[in-house]
């Protein structure tokens, strides 16, 4: 136990951690889970849950744990050697699971089970496992020929390794830029907060004035409330070009997505689908391509009205107000920012001030405590960070059922995002007490800010933030909150792609609640709760230009599923032309030809959502239409809260996204709230 990657009897042991343990536990491991598997497979005992399934959710579980420990710190605390060692491990790793889901014996054994006379005394959670891991072992390549499995195995290990250099070219492209300006002048217009911020981060580089980076608390501020123009330009054209051929070659992300697409549509191939749209829908719950795209199109359809409205305002006001007569893409936020200043007599810099960091947490937890019944307490332990904090979530008994990282706030180790990661998952090994889920909650906002005088402000949050963090908590609690004691569809654990985001985006509903909101606010100077005033004219701007952020999400998710289609593939179109093509069909508002977008789309190019983009909006219409029960009952009604914990949250991935839902809601999900909740339930007015 000296490598605390190979300890699982308690949290990760961070303080121990160093790069060069990496490689000497994964080659214990993959020894270890080889040799394991191979008398698992060479057992000539008709498979049972425990003869078989047990001893190869023991073996999985320690490989998770370890990998899933060094990937979660080689993206929150990125060094030179953790670099090096996660990547030359991460084909290791590839090869053992792609090896894993070829393996005959494996395969044939779980068949058995699920054909045997056995199956019928599983568990309803235990059926789901097994018939998710036939499926998976047909996804894998278990049932092709040699020469094809080989190939296979060669594809998945390319394409490990591509995804990883995309993640890494884009954290040091953003890490790379940063603009000094000397002339306070020039900064007119940004808010007290955001130019301590810059005058900080210039004091800590050794420079003199102001800095700004690439990194979302640096950036959004200067392109919401900067008057220079061209300080807006500067820091827009770093931004949309980072890993492109506009920057140093090795840092490029261009040619590796066309490898990615190449390879995946191959890899679609040999397992006889048509592309890899439809390889990714498998286990989903959208039926096909087809389905999704006309989703999307309708969606589209019923938002292109409201969006050139919303173009049509803006692009007025910016010629009559501002003297935009040319309204750039680099104007669009400031712009944005302005109208809704005017138009409903408020800012986000105004509101943010009533967004302190100890306000919002306490709110945040308290809402969860009440919905749910629980308590969240803050304990020591070791992290990987001074300013990650740790929490324990406790019954209505004051028995823990779960505990959680948090780590808020941006930095250059740190890649961009917010994401909810698994440290350890739910599971009742044979023999042994039950194991604990333990979360990472990760996002990437503006820290306390060191003043001269060594005071320190608190983090501020913008209500955006406020609604990044609920969505992060509520992935949080699909993990934390399971009582599903089978590895495999524990929490988050087989749960469908397009469902996954139900539980987050469900959270963010109760953002938008007097009764939640103002236990969440505390002017950062006074400590005055947030008037109801204010927050009436941010409910009312609720829906302020939906039209284009809808089909903002409609033009990045066609352009997903078009791009892993087959006519892409086999044409051999760039990314960035397959993107041109799908905006001229539904976007309003369209970048300049320089914007590299797709080139910094980590989802689908680096993280688990290729071919899956669309399940933010199809998770959407999910968790609208749970959260109007909620409406219907009472915003804070411990009875539904109760209802939803039990029928949504704590059956992860043990049956059906679908039945859960109808267990819950009593029928099928309709659109009709997510069109109410964007503001698109009525025709606009001619």
């Amino acid at each position: 136990m000296d490598n605390p990657l190979l300890d699982t009897s308690g949290l990760p042991r961070f303080a121990d951690f160093d790069p060069a343990q990496v490689t000497p536990a994964i080659d214990t491991l993959l020894a270890g889970n080889r040799e394991g598997i191979a008398a698992i497979a060479a057992d000539p005992a008709p498979p049972t849950w425990d003869g078989f399934v047990l001893p190869l959710e023991d073996l999985s579980d320690r490989l998770r744990r370890a990998w899933g420990l060094v990937g979660h710190l080689n993206a929150v605390v990125n060094s030179p050697p953790l670099r090096e060692a996660y990547n030359a491990n991460l084909p290791r790793i590839t090869e053992y699971y792609t090896e894993l889901g070829q393996n005959e014996a494996l395969f044939a054994k779980y068949r058995a089970l699920s054909e045997g006379p056995g199956r019928d005394a599983l568990s309803p959670a235990r059926r789901q496992v097994v018939d998710n891991e036939v499926r998976d072992f047909r996804l894998s390549g278990a049932e092709l020929p040699p020469e094809r499995k080989q190939r296979y195995r060669e594809l998945s290990e390319r394409l490990a390794t591509l995804c990883s250099r995309f993640s890494d070219n884009l954290l040091d492209a953003t890490n790379a830029y940063a603009h000094v300006e000397s002339d306070r002048g020039a900064l007119d217009g940004l808010p007290d907060d955001a130019l301590e911020a810059a005058a900080a981060a210039a004091r800590e580089a050794g420079d003199t004035g102001y800095r700004f980076t690439l990194q979302a608390p640096s950036y959004l501020p200067v392109m919401q409330y900067a008057r220079d123009r061209a300080l807006r330009e500067r820091l827009y054209r770093a931004y949309v070009t980072r890993a492109s051929e506009s920057g140093p070659p090795d840092w490029d992300n261009t040619p590796l997505m066309g490898e990615i697409v190449q390879l995946r549509h191959e890899l679609a191939r040999l397992l006889d689908f048509p592309d890899y749209s439809t390889l990714s829908l498998e286990p989903k719950m959208a039926e096909s391509p087809a389905q999704v795209e006309s989703f999307l199109l309708e969606l589209a359809r019923r938002a292109r009205p409201h969006a050139e409205r919303d173009l049509a305002e803006l692009r007025d006001f910016a010629r009559d107000e501002l003297g935009l007569a040319d309204l750039q893409a680099w104007d669009v936020m400031y712009a944005s920012e302005q109208l809704r200043n005017r138009r409903y007599s408020f800012s986000d810099n105004e509101v943010k001030q009533y967004f302190p960091e100890d306000r919002v947490l306490p709110g945040l937890f308290r809402l969860v405590e009440t919905l749910y019944g629980l308590a969240i307490v803050e304990q020591e332990t070791a992290r990987w960070h001074p300013d990650v904090r740790f929490y324990e979530v406790r019954d209505a008994g004051g028995q823990p059922i779960g505990q959680f990282y948090l780590d808020l706030y941006a930095r250059a180790s740190k890649r961009g995002g917010a994401w909810m990661d698994e440290a350890i998952a739910r599971r009742r090994p044979a023999g042994r007490s039950l194991q604990l889920p333990v979360a990472y909650l990760t996002c990437n906002f503006p820290s306390p800010v060191q003043r001269p005088d060594g005071s320190a402000r608190p983090a501020l949050f913008t209500h955006d933030d406020v609604l990044t963090l609920f969505h992060e908590f509520g992935h949080g609690l699909h993990h934390l909150l399971t009582e599903v004691d089978e590895l495999f569809v524990s929490g988050i654990g087989g749960v469908e792609w397009d469902a996954v985001e139900l539980p987050s985006q469900f959270m963010e509903n109760f953002c938008w609640e007097w009764e939640v909101l103002r236990h969440l606010t505390g002017h950062v100077d006074s400590g005055e709760p947030m008037p109801r005033a204010l927050f009436d004219r941010m409910l009312a701007a609720r829906n302020f230009q939906s039209g284009l952020q809808t089909l903002r999400q409609v033009e990045f998710a066609l352009f997903d599923m078009r791009l892993h289609g087959a006519t892409a593939a086999t044409s051999g179109a760039r990314a960035q032309a397959v993107l041109d093509e799908v905006r001229r069909e539904v976007a309003v508002l369209v970048p300049p030809a320089f914007n590299r977008f797709a080139n910094g789309f980590s989802h689908i190019f680096a993280g688990g959502y290729a071919a899956g983009y669309y399940s933010y909006k199809w998770a959407e219409v999910l968790s609208a239409d749970a959260y109007s029960l909620f409406e219907e009952r009472g915003v804070l009604n411990p009875e539904i809260g109760a209802r939803f914990r039990e029928e949504v949250l704590a059956r992860g991935g043990s049956r059906p996204a679908m039945e859960s839902f109808v267990r819950f809601r009593g029928r099928e999900p309709r659109i009709d709230a997510l069109l109410r909740h964007n503001g698109m339930d009525q025709p606009v007015a001619a």
